[in-house]
C-alpha cells in the first residue's frame, strides 16, 4: 500500500524539452501526479542545478539517448512525499537526492546502468519525481537543498575522478584541475580535503583568489602562462603532478604535467575540441588515462561522507526560481558562471 504524507498535490509541474530543441524548446506543462508503484519513491523536489551536460541534451549533442520530450536535469535534491509498496530505506519527510544513473549502485559500469535521469529517463525539473528507492541518497544535514542539488552529476564525477581507479589520493600527492567549471571546483575542495595539494588552471581573470579560497595552493592563468605544464612541474620540483582532473584545454598539455606513472581522468572538453593525442606522450610517462561516467550510488554515499566529516558546501553562482528556469539555462549558457545555476522549485 502506497503511503504519503499532506504534501501530495492533485497537480504539478514540470518542464519538457525535445533532444535538440534549444533552451527555447523548455514548456511548462501541468500533469497528475503519478503514485510511486513498488519499490518507487515521490519526491516533492526544492531545487535542482544545471550542468554542461544540461546544454548538450537541449543542443541535440548529448552522447546518451535521449528520450523525447524529456523532463530534464538529472540533478536534483528534495524531501519524499509519498513510497510505495516495499520501500524500506526512506520514508515520508527525508530529504534526500538521487543518482543520476538511478540503477548503477556498485561495482564498474555496465550497460544495464545506461538509463539516465533527464536523458533516457525523466529528470528533475519538476515539482514531483517518482525515482527507484534505490537510487536514493540522504542530504547531509549542514547543506541546503540548493546546495545538495549541485552534487550528482559535478561532485560525483569529481570523487570518481579522484578515487574511482582503485589507487585514490595520498596525502602529500600533488593534484592538477583545469579550468574552473562545477567538476574542477568540486575536485579542488575535495583533493584538498583528502590532503592532496592543488593546482588549478584558468584562463579567467579574478579567479584566482577564488579558487585559492576553495584550497588550490597554487593558480596558474594558462593564457598568460602557456607553458603552464612547466610551470606545474615547478611547482612540484621537477616531479610532475600525480593526478589531473581535466575538463578544459589541450589534453596533451595536462599530460606533459603529469609525474611518471601519474593518472588523468578525462572528464570531457567543453569548448567541443577533441585534438589529436600523440600517443608518445602516454608511453613517455607511463601515463593512465581514465573517461569517466559521473559514478555510482555507492560512490555518491562515499562523497557524502567526506562532505559531510569536513563541512564542505558547494560553490553556487546564481539561484533562479522555477517559472525562470529557461532564464537560468540562458544564464548558465552564456555568463560563464563561477559556481553551480540552481533553480529552486518548492519551499
Amino acid at each position: 500500500m502506497t503511503t504519503m504524507n499532506t504534501a501530495h498535490a492533485a497537480r504539478v509541474r514540470s518542464y519538457h524539452v525535445d533532444s535538440g530543441a534549444g533552451i527555447e524548446g523548455l514548456a511548462l506543462r501541468t500533469h497528475r501526479p503519478r503514485t510511486p508503484g513498488p519499490g518507487e519513491v515521490a519526491v516533492a523536489v526544492r531545487a535542482a542545478s544545471l550542468g554542461y551536460r544540461e546544454l548538450l541534451v537541449v543542443r541535440g549533442q548529448y552522447v546518451l539517448p535521449v528520450k523525447p520530450d524529456v523532463v530534464p536535469l538529472s540533478d536534483g535534491a528534495g524531501e519524499v512525499v509519498a513510497v510505495g509498496p516495499g520501500v524500506r530505506r526512506v520514508r515520508p519527510g527525508d530529504r534526500v537526492a538521487a543518482a543520476l544513473f538511478p540503477y548503477w549502485l556498485d561495482g564498474p559500469l555496465h550497460p544495464s546502468y545506461l538509463p539516465q535521469l533527464g536523458g533516457s529517463l525523466d529528470g528533475m525539473l519538476t515539482e514531483r519525481a517518482v525515482l527507484p528507492e534505490d537510487a536514493l541518497v540522504p542530504v547531509p544535514d549542514h547543506l541546503s537543498y540548493a546546495e545538495a542539488a549541485t552534487l550528482p552529476c559535478a561532485a560525483v564525477t569529481a570523487w570518481n575522478a579522484l578515487t574511482g581507479d582503485g589507487r585514490g589520493i595520498r596525502p602529500g600527492q600533488t593534484v592538477l584541475v583545469t579550468g574552473s567549471g562545477g567538476v574542477s571546483l568540486f575536485a579542488a575542495q575535495f583533493a584538498r580535503a583528502l590532503g592532496a595539494r592543488v593546482i588549478a588552471t584558468t584562463g579567467r581573470p579574478g579567479k584566482e583568489a577564488p579558487l585559492r579560497a576553495l584550497g588550490a595552493d597554487e593558480v596558474i592563468n594558462y593564457r598568460t602562462a602557456p607553458d603552464w605544464p612547466d610551470r606545474a612541474r615547478a611547482f612540484t620540483a621537477g616531479r610532475g603532478v600525480d593526478r589531473v582532473v581535466h575538463t578544459a584545454g589541450p589534453l596533451d598539455q595536462s599530460l606533459r604535467s603529469l609525474a611518471v606513472d601519474g593518472h588523468l581522468a578525462l572528464v570531457g572538453s567543453v569548448t567541443g575540441d577533441w585534438p589529436p593525442l600523440d600517443p608518445r606522450l602516454l608511453f613517455a610517462g607511463a601515463a593512465t588515462v581514465r573517461a569517466l561516467a559521473v559514478g555510482s550510488r555507492a560512490q555518491f554515499l562515499a562523497m557524502n561522507d567526506l562532505i559531510t566529516t569536513h563541512r564542505l558546501r558547494p560553490v553556487l553562482d546564481r539561484t533562479f526560481p522555477f517559472e525562470e528556469a529557461v532564464a537560468a539555462y540562458r544564464h548558465y549558457a552564456s555568463a560563464r558562471p563561477f559556481g553551480k545555476v540552481v533553480i529552486e522549485i518548492g519551499p
